[in-house]
């Protein structure tokens, strides 16, 4: 898996929250890296079936980034309309799978408990490879700055058995 490598700006963020404001159930594995359940992400992020994209959390810098994991069924509604005979996820579904993985991280910043994300933007999205049921989702969300304690930008980027799927820039605000 390749990560992006851009600078973080803080200047902004004060100092990332302690292990202790992580979810109860969220489990350490042996080289430290915070994993979350499904559980653990419905207390963080308001998504309900249909639109809760994100199985698992598997790497979580407070902070700093998350790589969330999404597991494609054919199970999922939209396939019965996206395509007939030739299921693909749709691209949007894809975008917002990466904007919730990046929710993991922007819900525990200090200060910012309490308050709704939401899309202020997108910006150089590219879609590279389909999407179909069977394949899992590893995506990757950094935060690259947060400004005025309301609006944030990240770096996302998807893929599925290595590959680049999907990559682009996201923007937040926080609503109140």
């Amino acid at each position: 898996m390749s990560s992006v490598t851009k600078e973080v700006n803080t200047v902004d963020i004060s100092t990332p929250p302690s292990s202790n404001d992580q979810p109860d159930n969220a489990t350490t594995s042996n080289d430290n890296q915070v994993i979350y359940s499904i559980e653990d992400i419905q207390k963080l992020l308001p998504h309900r079936y249909p639109f809760a994209l994100v199985d698992r959390i598997i790497e979580y810098v407070p902070g700093k980034r998350a790589v969330g994991i999404k597991n494609v069924t054919i199970n999922e509604p939209h396939f019965q309309g996206h395509f007939p005979g030739r299921p693909i996820m749709p691209g949007v579904l894809i975008v917002e799978a990466m904007a919730q993985v990046g929710g993991v991280v922007l819900t525990q910043l200090p200060d910012m408990e309490g308050g709704l994300f939401v899309f202020a933007g997108i910006d150089k999205t590219r879609f590279r490879r389909q999407v179909v049921p069977g394949d899992q989702l590893v995506m990757t969300v950094e935060l690259l700055w947060v400004k005025q304690r309301r609006f944030g930008k990240m770096q996302a980027r998807a893929e599925v058995d290595g590959q680049l799927a999907t990559e682009g820039e996201l923007m937040f605000s926080l609503v109140t």
